[in-house]
């Protein structure tokens, strides 16, 4: 229950702020106060039933965002920066109360120009991807939960995805210039481009606020989306590699599932090949023969086909992969999660074979091609049958034992993870938050 100095508090933001932005019902506090962290049963136990934010507080521009965290940095008061929310590992959960600042109202289209647009931080990338098809242009990198997605939460709490295996990852130069403003009595604001990024990108608020955010656009392209089929799995991720390094064919997706994660896939259960593997496929319309081809020397073939005419007109192949691989898995088994993993380009298939002839159907493989740092890399969401907490780290370790690096999917610490530039991070934080109150406890500053 809060005290009475939180009672103080409470009423007197409402009273500074006004109850126009200002939300302090228990339903808007409980609903705002979470993310889709139960995709982990680790942090759906730790982190469900945690007290909700004192208040809620939605700001409309930036003189309101001002506002906001100078409040808190006066009263010391914690703040806990929120986009749509669908980050998995708890990132908009604020650990301490105090203030979830939502700045899903902060939505406006600043500019679409030649090769980029500037953005409003609560932007859906939904939105956005149509706006700038409209003019001959497209979004580069999206996650799998495009529609819901703010382009400021992608940034602050995302990575990769869709796209990511043309242009790479955020750090890839897909984020040209950010505005942040820090959490100081007189919050600045930062204009941050170039290598400082790095320290803002992935960082869950908490090196400072982003309000606004230029991404790259790349000219549109008409997609075909399809469904490769391949007896095995290791068909599937040759080919799968094959395909990354072709460049006559562009390319926005290369998703090989194990079976049986494509029977998860229920929309598609008619055109999906019992027994065999899937690739997730989604490139230019004009090279539908030259990818099948390459299947066909692969041992598979292209199987069900969405035209480029379709395109967003129905469900997508795209809809199925990323992380919505684990939320179909978790649909029809609810002791299903995963792991996040880099395997070894020069030795993949033999890590794939390690894992199989030690875990069998405990772990099933889902594997993203991306371009990381400019190189092909496997980057795999395994889907994992749960059972024990101290199972699933007997597994985590077995896999970094034979070489496949882990990025922790079950804690909310960014270091622990092993995701961003935390060293340079915690630097950030100490100078752009000398009370620490910006997302408390997600990044270690010591």
């Amino acid at each position: 229950m809060s005290t009475e100095a939180e009672v103080t508090w409470v009423h007197e933001v409402e009273e500074q702020l006004g109850t126009e932005i200002v939300a302090i019902d228990q339903e808007t506090r409980d609903k705002l106060s979470k993310d889709y962290y139960w995709y982990s049963p680790v942090l759906n136990r730790q982190l469900q039933g945690l007290p909700a934010a004192d208040v809620v507080i939605l700001p409309r521009n930036e003189e309101e965002v001002v506002k906001a965290l100078a409040f808190g940095f006066r009263h010391g008061i914690p703040v806990t920066v929120r986009g749509a929310g669908t980050g998995n590992y708890g990132q908009a959960v604020p650990l301490q109360r105090g203030i979830v600042l939502d700045l899903s109202r902060m939505d406006a289209i600043l500019e679409i120009g030649p090769g980029f647009a500037r953005l409003e931080c609560g932007v859906r990338l939904g939105v956005i991807d149509k706006k700038a098809r409209e003019v001959g242009q497209e979004i580069r990198i999206y996650p799998s939960t495009y529609v819901k997605a703010t382009v400021g939460g992608f940034v602050s709490g995302g990575s990769g995805g869709i796209g990511s295996i043309t242009y790479g990852n955020l750090w890839d130069g897909n984020v040209l210039e950010a505005v942040i403003y820090t959490m100081e009595e007189t919050p600045r604001r930062l204009v941050v481009k170039g290598p400082e990024l790095f320290t803002y990108i992935h960082n869950y608020g908490t090196t400072g606020i982003l309000t606004e955010v230029t991404i790259p656009l790349s000219p549109r392209t008409e997609w075909t989306q399809a469904i490769g089929q391949f007896p095995t799995f290791e068909q599937a991720m040759q080919f799968g590699e094959a395909l990354a390094r072709e460049e006559a064919i562009p390319k926005r997706l290369i998703a090989p599932m194990e079976w049986p994660i494509p029977s998860y896939f229920v929309p598609f259960n008619k055109v999906i090949v019992p027994d065999r593997a899937a690739v997730m496929l989604e490139f230019a319309e004009e090279t539908l023969r030259l990818v099948d081809a390459l299947a066909v020397q692969y041992g598979g073939h292209i199987g069900h086909v969405i035209e480029a005419k379709n395109y967003r007109k129905t469900i997508g192949v795209s809809d199925f992969t990323w992380n919505h691989t684990t939320l179909w898995a978790m649909k029809t088994d609810a002791s299903m999660t995963y792991l996040q993993a880099g395997f070894k380009v020069d030795c993949y298939l033999e890590q794939v074979q390690q894992i199989k002839a030690k875990y069998g159907d405990e772990v099933y493989l889902h594997v993203e091609w991306v371009r990381s740092g400019g190189e092909v890399t496997p980057t795999a969401l395994p889907v994992v049958r749960f059972t024990t907490e101290e199972r699933l780290y007997e597994i985590i370790d077995f896999f970094e034992s034979i070489g496949v690096r882990i990025f922790d999917p079950h804690t909310w610490v960014l270091d622990q993870g092993g995701r961003g530039e935390v060293g340079s991070m915690g630097r950030k934080k100490r100078e752009n938050d000398p009370k620490g109150l910006l997302n408390p406890g997600k990044i270690n500053t010591d």
